[in-house]
């Protein structure tokens, strides 16, 4: 399923979102194989966040996220190695998180699961958006438009992450290639 255009809406989040935020461990008893906890999972992303954000990730009537883009800035993703935290965003309906750096450990769980696409970036993007933004990435040329503002801005070179991510994971990938 190559996807090149990801366009929604923006939610936006600071420096630093760590593992707990993106999901909390209480909810690391579900297992994302099972359709139903999959999908429970996506309920509870980004709950962890402090209540200095008023836009929730999740509205409370709902499972699903209107944000299929997340902007952060640095250090996206640390914390602790749980691929829960790629896969709650992938079941709510994330399909991107641009950020100017990512934990690596979140960064290759977010290709291994082939949940959501992780763009860095160099400009501060959450100076250019605010939640609620509208947006447009394109994995070709490699930028991001704010629909809202009419501005675009580059990222870096997504390279052979794209087919893994594309392909459902790595193990789909190694699959696909021949390597399993």
């Amino acid at each position: 399923m190559a996807q090149d255009i990801i366009k929604g809406k923006v939610f936006v989040v600071g420096d630093n979102i760590d593992t707990d935020q993106i999901i909390p461990a209480q909810y690391l008893n579900l297992v994302p194989t099972i359709p139903d906890e999959y999908k429970k999972l996506g309920s509870y992303a980004l709950c962890g966040l402090p209540d200095s954000y008023k836009t929730r990730y999740i509205a409370a009537d709902s499972v699903t996220t209107e944000y299929p883009i997340i902007v952060g800035t640095k250090n996206f993703g640390c914390g602790s190695s749980r691929e829960h935290a790629p896969i709650s965003l992938g079941a709510a309906g994330c399909k991107a998180v641009i950020a100017n750096s990512f934990a690596r450990i979140f960064f290759r769980n977010c290709i291994a699961t082939g949940e959501v696409y992780p763009v860095e970036t160099a400009e501060e993007l959450a100076k250019a958006f605010k939640t609620g933004d509208e947006a447009e990435i394109s994995l070709s040329t490699k930028t991001v438009k704010n629909m809202t503002t009419g501005k675009s801005f580059s990222f870096n070179d997504l390279g052979g992450v794209k087919d893994v991510i594309e392909s459902g994971g790595i193990f789909n990938y190694a699959r696909k290639s021949g390597m399993i």
